[in-house]
């Protein structure tokens, strides 16, 4: 026979773990739930994302697209795809999957906030430009739209993200594709870089070590099957197809075309002067703000005065002021010498 102790204790002890697993809200159980269906909010924002990608790039979406865009399973994404179906967020066929109307729309709000936030992460923070498109990431799934337009108010409503991707307005109106994967461009042909592919992350680490970025000028000099060899900002860069396929360029015309001055501040040599031409389009944010305040615009003389004992960084003098300048930043700055 059980001791009635035992009994009550027992009886407590259940008590006490029913309290801590389903009390309201703050019960382990609730908390799992959330979190499993925010997880779930995720999956089904990211996927329609992802059709609508494919719908702007006019390719063509299926069920291993899906998959592979969110790296889950065979299995899970037709689970998906059924609650999309069944939210009427999207329709499918024998051949494709299509958005409705209500699906588009849901996907070109998430698209907002991702591409307001990486422009808010460029020209108002420090952050990493590899670490731009994580963060946003993150914020799209909890920024609500109201709150993306407050932000995009104190922006100045910005018409494109840091890597050229247009921003939806906040009643859905995009831009329709435009412009060539560079591989496309033909020998010699000047082009704008207008976008830069942000996904996957590797290989956007790489074209940013390149130092390619909208707005910058290139020049076709070779296509092979093994590389792309152009000139950027007066140097000459190699990349592989299937980096370069993920630069978007629009063919200039002649008298489009601006002379890229060649030669870098970097370059110069203790006592040489040069005037400044531009900063590259790789000097973004806040680096560029410095940059700028510190006097550094077109026009601008700047003197080499020296070199610190460590190699770096080098002193110069610029209206009547001396700064001293990375390595980094100095290659940055493009100059005619006097």
């Amino acid at each position: 026979m059980v001791s009635p102790l035992v009994a009550l204790t027992t009886a407590i002890i259940v008590m006490i773990a029913g309290w801590i697993l389903f009390r309201p809200v703050q019960g382990f159980f609730w908390q799992w739930r959330q979190a499993f269906r925010n997880t779930e909010r995720v999956l089904i924002e990211d996927a329609l994302k992802h059709l609508y990608d494919c719908e702007y790039k006019q390719i063509p979406s299926t069920l291993q697209s899906i998959s592979g865009a969110l790296a889950i399973s065979g299995d899970r994404a037709a689970k998906l795809l059924e609650r999309l179906e069944a939210y009427n967020l999207v329709k499918s066929s024998a051949q494709t999957l299509d958005l409705t109307d209500d699906g588009r729309s849901y996907a070109l709000r998430i698209i907002r906030v991702h591409r307001l936030w990486e422009r808010y992460l460029a020209d108002k923070t420090g952050l990493p430009e590899k670490d731009w498109h994580a963060k946003a990431e993150q914020i799209e799934h909890k920024m609500s739209l109201q709150e993306a337009d407050v932000l995009a108010e104190k922006m100045g409503n910005p018409r494109f993200d840091p890597h050229g991707d247009p921003i939806p307005t906040t009643s859905g109106e995009i831009p329709p594709s435009k412009g060539i994967p560079l591989t496309d461009l033909p020998d010699s042909q000047f082009a704008k870089i207008i976008h830069i592919e942000d996904e996957p992350e590797a290989m956007y680490a790489q074209l940013v070590a390149q130092g390619l970025h909208p707005g910058m000028q290139v020049q076709m000099l070779d296509i092979s099957p093994k590389r792309i060899l152009f000139v950027l900002d007066g140097n000459e860069v190699s990349l592989a197809p299937v980096f370069a396929a993920n630069v978007t360029v629009v063919p200039l015309t002649e008298e489009q075309t601006v002379e890229v001055a060649g030669r870098t501040l970097a370059e110069l040599t203790p006592g040489e002067e040069g005037t400044v031409v531009f900063i590259s389009k790789a000097c973004r944010g806040l680096q560029r703000r410095r940059l700028m305040d510190l006097g550094i615009l077109p026009g601008a003389k700047i003197l080499y005065r020296m070199r610190s004992a460590g190699g770096d960084p080098t002193a110069y003098d610029i209206r009547g002021a001396t700064i001293a300048l990375r390595k980094s930043q100095a290659e940055m700055i493009y100059i005619e010498k006097s």
